[in-house]
């Protein structure tokens, strides 16, 4: 008699029914979601036309060349300025913020020149003297002198009021500064004269070009990194590979080793969890008899340095009941789950199988990558157009912050007519940024989100056509009754034909509700960071809370999706269906799911730290010329972390790419599994397509036909 707790079968559904007609993925299929797959074709039409309005209305030199204060291009052939590809900034002290230039923009008149400045020097002490061949090629082009005076000059900034030794850096001029016994310095010089003629430290100069002393020594570690890079690039390569034959050799070796390892690393957290009991035991028994170490913790209340805690014997006992709870928990669990434990064991064991007769699917990922680096790179452009799809803007620039109509947009061409340079002597209508007022640029920031969201939707497509093509190869194997004879030719060809024949718009459906949840995810992430500052701790709170549960719904419409694809995949019905058939079904399975999941995850995490530590450890004992035999074959590196972490990183994601294909085959596996679970009962007619293994761990067998 069912308990009232219990829920009943009915719950999540009725359990499959049998059909004699199914024999693995569905042949005779059509095609599904097809209003979702009109949207999507036209979605692409759009999106292309969209690229190609950008490619329009966008110009690239807007990013590649710099632009001087009368927004024209440095160093851009057919230009006044073709042989001047260098911004030169007239007043470097005038550049305080930051954030000025991280915008590279600057209060201050920018010219284009050919070379920067490689001397101290100063307008007053310039003028009228043969210096000033050399000086006033840094002023604006046709400025004669003579026709003003040095006070106009430097209020019109028709020249610098003083020039300081520079190199190009991005191509704009910015002060030399070099370390020398742990002082700054520019050009061996610590002081120097401004405009004014009053003296000035380099620390101002460093003041107004904050961090653009760190950024010329990246640049510097940046070509020693390059170098690196060219010098070690071929055993970079070789440990790449390595690192991808040993994720294909654990897969394989899995089929006959799963078992064995799964249960070291069980028996080992369990010795492991048991020491740390005793550990905690023996602590316990030391401090009982010492004096002050009885003290409650209520009784000395919180202290930042932890350490204090450790000296108490409750700390120790509180650490023992709890890792002893913990390790009856584990007991406990493999008493109750330990046909389920053996059951996980055994798919992974036949997912090792599938792999090594269906070797095609590990070489998927190839393609799956190659998909992916389109549409980031198709969108990555089309920002850059969007980006530099406006028209130059200029601002009026003052001399001083009084000015009224400083920051108001002018125009250079008729600007020295205005009452501007009246009210505002020394005002100038300087480049600011490219924008502009038509209708296209109104929509810019929506022609913006357009591209991120079609962005997002395209790369979850690609992912969802990776992994019910993987699913269909991997369910052809498991409803083949005699393997391998029966596994159909050309599997994951076949599946991967299916799902872009039949399925587009399934694909497309659950690709676009996750687009969704990102895309909101995404606009809440700039809300916060716009509202770090505000002292509004509701309006925090309430967006942190938004956060977390679009976090979780984005996790959960990937579970849910990934199961969809591969009913979708088997077969063959559309999205929400194969949704709610894969969801019932696993749900109807629970325990066997969370077992499955977390053992799976877990061996797969350990398997990744295994070829990346591996790898990781070679590398590192080869850069740093620990092993005799390839001493001399080593090249010389500079920074020998460099190649390092790349391989290590490298090698990470080439296992989480062999990993993946494995764990949808387990996954795969799995549904077909409790599919047959619930059709089949082992008789001639309805015989169970799982492995003996499988059959014997659960007291199954096929039945032969009777002869007569």
């Amino acid at each position: 008699m069912a308990r009232k707790t219990d829920i009943p079968s009915s719950y999540y559904g009725e359990p499959r029914k049998f059909d004699p007609n199914f024999r693995g993925p569905v042949h005779n299929r059509s095609c599904t979601d097809v209003v979702c797959c009109i949207i999507f074709i036209i979605v692409i039409l759009g999106y292309i036309a969209l690229g190609t309005v950008a490619w329009i209305h966008g110009d690239p030199r807007k990013v590649v060349y710099p632009t001087d204060s009368h927004g024209q291009f440095c160093g851009h052939q057919n230009t006044p300025n073709a042989n001047k590809a260098i911004l030169f900034y007239f007043n470097m002290l005038k550049c305080a913020s930051p954030a000025v230039l991280i915008n590279l923009q600057c209060p201050t008149t920018q010219l284009c020149v050919s070379k920067c400045p490689d001397r101290f020097a100063t307008l007053l002490d310039a003028w009228n003297t043969k210096n000033w061949e050399y000086y006033k090629q840094f002023c604006k082009p046709g400025f004669e002198i003579g026709s003003k005076s040095v006070a106009e000059v430097i209020r019109d900034e028709d020249c610098p009021s003083m020039i300081v030794p520079s190199r190009p850096f991005l191509q704009r001029c910015f002060p030399d500064f070099i370390t020398r016994n742990g002082i700054l310095t520019v050009a061996n010089e610590t002081i120097f004269k401004d405009g004014d003629n009053k003296k000035r430290s380099v620390s101002d100069l460093k003041e107004a070009a904050k961090g653009m002393a760190s950024l010329l020594n990246a640049k510097e570690i940046g070509m020693k990194i390059f170098e690196d890079y060219a010098n070690s690039w071929d055993w970079i390569l070789m440990y790449l590979v390595a690192s991808m034959v040993m994720s294909l050799a654990i897969i394989l070796m899995l089929r006959c080793t799963a078992g064995v390892l799964l249960w070291l690393i069980i028996f080992g957290v369990i010795a492991a969890v048991g020491y740390g009991i005793w550990h905690c035991y023996w602590e316990y028994s030391t401090l009982s008899g010492k004096p002050g170490a009885n003290v409650t913790i209520s009784d000395i209340g919180f202290h930042t340095d932890f350490s204090i805690y450790l000296k108490l014997s409750q700390t120790w006992l509180i650490f023992m009941i709890s890792l002893s709870v913990f390790e009856a928990i584990i007991v406990v669990m493999l008493i109750f789950l330990r046909t389920r434990l053996r059951i996980a064991f055994a798919l992974l064991k036949e997912g090792s199988k599938a792999i090594s007769y269906i070797m095609s699917t590990l070489f998927y990922p190839i393609i799956t990558f190659f998909l992916l680096a389109i549409c980031i790179a198709y969108w990555a452009v089309t920002a850059v157009f969007l980006a530099s799809s406006g028209n130059a803007v200029y601002k009026v620039t003052p001399t001083d912050d009084k000015c009224m109509y400083a920051n108001l947009t002018c125009n250079p061409k008729t600007f020295s007519q205005t009452n501007i340079t009246k009210v505002c002597p020394g005002s100038q209508c300087m480049f600011a940024f490219y924008g502009g007022e038509s209708v296209y640029h109104r929509y810019i920031l929506v022609l913006h989100l357009c591209n991120l969201f079609v962005f997002l939707w395209l790369v979850n497509f690609t992912i969802a056509l990776g992994q019910c093509t993987l699913a269909g190869a991997f369910a052809s194997y498991y409803w083949a009754l005699k393997k391998p004879n029966d596994i159909p030719p050309c599997p994951l060809y076949s599946s991967f034909s299916r799902a872009i024949r039949y399925h587009t718009g399934s694909l497309a459906f659950g690709s676009l509700i996750l687009a969704v949840v990102q895309m909101v995810r995404i606009v809440l992430e700039y809300l916060d960071h716009k509202l770090k500052g505000s002292q509004n701790a509701c309006a925090r709170f309430v967006f942190c809370c938004l956060k977390c549960c679009f976090w979780c719904l984005e996790h959960f419409i990937k579970f849910i999706n990934r199961n969809a694809y591969i009913m979708i995949a088997i077969t063959g019905k559309s999205f929400c269906i194969s949704s709610k058939d894969a969801f019932f079904l696993l749900m109807r399975n629970v325990i066997r799911v969370a077992v499955l999941d977390k053992v799976t995850d877990f061996l797969f995490f350990l398997g990744k730290v295994l070829i990346s530590g591996t790898v990781g450890v070679l590398a590192f004992f080869s850069f740093t010329r620990k092993i005799p035999v390839i001493q001399e074959e080593v090249p010389s590196l500079n920074y020998y972390w460099v190649p390092l972490l790349t391989v290590i990183f490298g090698s990470y994601m080439i296992a989480h790419g062999f990993f993946n294909v494995y764990a949808m085959c387990v996954d795969t596996l799995f549904l077909c599994f409790l599919w047959d679970l619930e059709v089949n009962d082992g008789s001639p007619g309805r015989p169970f397509y799982m492995n003996r293994a499988l059959r014997q761990l659960l007291n199954k067998r096929n039945v032969s036909p009777t002869r007569t």
